[in-house]
């Protein structure tokens, strides 16, 4: 884990060492995905390649007293941090406001001015200061004025609320940087790990070290997950009237994963659910927080679409085994459970490396039915998971060619592509031409 590097890390050096148009940098995604690992990995490579850029780190939820990482190669770039004069105590109990923004920033134009190749300033957690987007679109608008060589980024494990934020105020003032759960191929790499062990245990690099203790492993899950994400990126940050029943949605979803569910099939199931609306509101809130989503039903009119019962998918396989009360062996000995990990784990996939424009559904009519529907434009790919502890046949695949005369149409599993060649390649590689 220590010497793994995501290809986001990269990715990130290039943006930041680039010459072309300078853009806010916004990485975005679900808690404990690695988002500050990847940022100072970056940082760590802009070190170790000499490049001349100074870079601070700062992470706006800090413990009391904790000041900016500087790099130690560019000191004399930069000042000896200080809290700015106008900066109350406040700055340093975890309660920092704009003034404490405007202060780090403020140091960072220093240094990029003194810094042979500029200077690069992240800021984690940027959605604990209030009204951040204000600020920053401020501070950022006189940099592109006065062409000062400063970079930004800009980090937060609440994407829905970062999003909004940026797209109040700063369109066309950032580059969105999305980092997603950790795919079977990243956890291989870092962790070794088997087929077997990422389907339960899911993608999240933290939890690898506490595979050989189940206990430990599903409390981890439940408090430093589950909790995590609702009450801090969620509860805390968006209203919510109901949020007992946005914790028991996401309950129902993870036991249900891999299944058509109703609304009105929820509702009965929920106590003090409200209303439809509300459930549907609330599914869109898990989604953007990375723990659940809700598939809408292929169809080619739009109003069809959206007035669907959704097929509810966990966005990591951990949040739906954690939850069971299974363990590792129960569940590989349970082949109809293990096959709905299957399917829910080839869901998880193709929804987090789908690309902007890609849309991911499901398909059922009269009986006949498709796991999965990838579109794109004029595009369509159908995909249908067999593990062989399932009963339905593929004939959903032939009915739905004959309706839609798809791009492609695939079997993931028994008869058909291999689960970890398909787990290997990100959902646009199945919207290609067959080769």
């Amino acid at each position: 884990m220590i010497t793994f590097h995501r290809a986001h890390v990269r990715r990130l050096v290039k943006l930041l060492t680039g010459s072309g148009r300078r853009r806010l940098i916004a990485i975005t995604g679900p808690r404990q995905t690695g988002k500050t690992t990847i940022a100072r990995q970056a940082l760590a490579t802009l070190e170790l390649e000499s490049s001349g850029i100074a870079w601070r780190y700062a992470a706006v939820d800090a413990p009391p007293g904790a000041g900016p990482e500087l790099q130690p190669g560019d000191t004399h770039a930069w000042p000896e941090f200080r809290v700015p004069s106008h900066a109350d105590s406040r700055a340093f109990a975890g309660q920092r406001d704009s003034r404490w923004l405007v202060g780090i920033w403020e140091e960072a134009r220093y240094a990029a001015e003194r810094s042979p190749g500029g200077a690069v300033l992240v800021l984690d957690e940027i959605q604990d200061i209030p009204d951040w987007s204000r600020t920053v679109k401020g501070l950022w608008d006189q940099d592109q004025a006065t062409g000062c060589p400063l970079r930004v980024v800009v980090m937060g494990s609440a994407p829905l609320e970062l999003l909004v934020g940026l797209g109040e105020r700063l369109v066309g003032r950032f580059l969105p940087f999305p980092v997603s759960h950790w795919s079977l191929v990243e956890m291989v790499r870092a962790f070794d790990c088997s087929m077997d062990q990422y389907l339960f245990f899911g993608g999240y690099p933290a939890g690898a070290e506490r595979w050989d203790d189940e206990d430990d492993w599903r409390g981890y899950i439940e408090d430093g997950i589950v909790q995590r994400n609702v009450e801090r990126d969620i509860l805390s940050l968006t209203r919510v009237d109901k949020p007992a029943l946005l914790s028991n949605l996401l309950e129902l979803g993870s036991s249900y994963s891999g299944q058509i569910l109703s609304y009105n099939k929820m509702l009965g199931q929920l106590q003090d659910a409200g209303n439809t609306t509300t459930l549907a509101r609330y599914l869109t809130l898990l989604s953007g927080a990375g723990l659940l989503t809700g598939l809408g039903k292929y169809s080619p009119k739009t109003h069809r679409r959206r007035a669907s019962s959704p097929k509810l998918n966990v966005l990591n396989t951990a949040l739906m085994t954690a939850s069971s009360g299974y363990t590792f062996e129960e569940a590989r000995a349970d082949r109809s459970f293990w096959g709905r990990i299957v399917e829910s784990a080839v869901g998880a996939h193709l929804h987090n490396t789908r690309t902007p424009g890609v849309r991911l559904y499901y398909w059922r009519h009269n009986g006949s039915e498709v796991d999965f529907v990838l579109a794109r434009g004029p595009r369509l790919t159908a995909i249908e998971v067999k593990t062989g502890a399932r009963r339905r046949a593929v004939s959903g695949l032939e009915e739905f060619k004959k309706r839609f005369n798809p791009t492609r149409a695939e079997v993931v599993g028994t008869g058909g592509v291999a689960l970890h060649e398909f787990l290997s390649e990100p959902a646009g590689y199945w919207l290609e031409d067959e080769r």
